[in-house]
């Protein structure tokens, strides 16, 4: 794991960068971000955004999804993958949140992760997010920067999340998710990192290993 002086070099320099990051899929609710975090699994936000433009004009409430009725739901969502398990678990989820939460989001780890469908991951997108809560959702994109520049090294989800609880700063804990997100899904990707493009590359171990091993990207 790189020293704590390193770490908070790197998110200072991504504040700076983009002192306000947010997710790039599109909502104006809780639930709205709730049903995308859920399709995004295996998907792109590309993709989920293009689903849900025409998707919630005729569907953004719980009652207003279960009305639409699960065949109409999966020719909105047709095109993200897994889309028949999806639809299944969003109309549970749906009717959980209206009969035990009174049609709003729960805004508590243990209420969220008791929906269908909803993980780890999304419970923390949520509780980020939506509601302010300085938690750290770790996805495929958080996982490997957080290996590869050594900030929170770990063999699991759960042990890359620990990890960056414990080595980010707390000052910037409540956009450290979306700043690892956005490194990894548009410079620090799985093939071919761009490390000469990179804000953080004469911090980064991994690229002085590219640079030194195989020339600088």
């Amino acid at each position: 794991m790189l020293a704590d002086k390193t770490i908070a070099a790197m998110f200072a320099r991504l504040r700076a960068n983009d002192p306000a990051p947010t997710t790039e899929l599109r909502y104006q609710s809780p639930f709205e971000l709730l049903i995308a975090v859920m399709l995004s699994a295996q998907a792109t936000d590309v993709s989920v955004n293009l689903a849900t433009q025409k998707l919630y004009p005729i569907a953004n409430t719980p009652q207003g999804m279960l009305n639409l009725g699960l065949k109409k739901l999966k020719v909105h969502i047709q095109t993200i993958g897994l889309y028949n398990t999806k639809a299944a678990n969003i109309r549970k989820t749906c009717r959980l949140l209206l009969d035990r939460h009174g049609g709003t989001v729960p805004r508590t780890y243990s209420q969220l992760i008791a929906l269908p469908g909803v993980g780890r991951k999304t419970a923390n997108v949520m509780l980020n997010t939506a509601f302010g809560q300085p938690t750290i959702a770790v996805d495929t994109h958080v996982f490997r920067v957080s290996n590869r520049t050594q900030i929170a090294p770990g063999k699991t989800v759960l042990e890359v999340e620990q990890g960056l609880l414990k080595s980010v700063p707390a000052e910037y804990q409540q956009h450290a998710h979306h700043w690892l997100i956005l490194l990894g899904r548009h410079t620090c990707v799985a093939r071919k990192p761009k490390c000469r493009q990179c804000l953080l590359n004469d911090l980064c171990p991994a690229a002085v290993i590219t640079t030194t091993t195989h020339g600088a990207r």
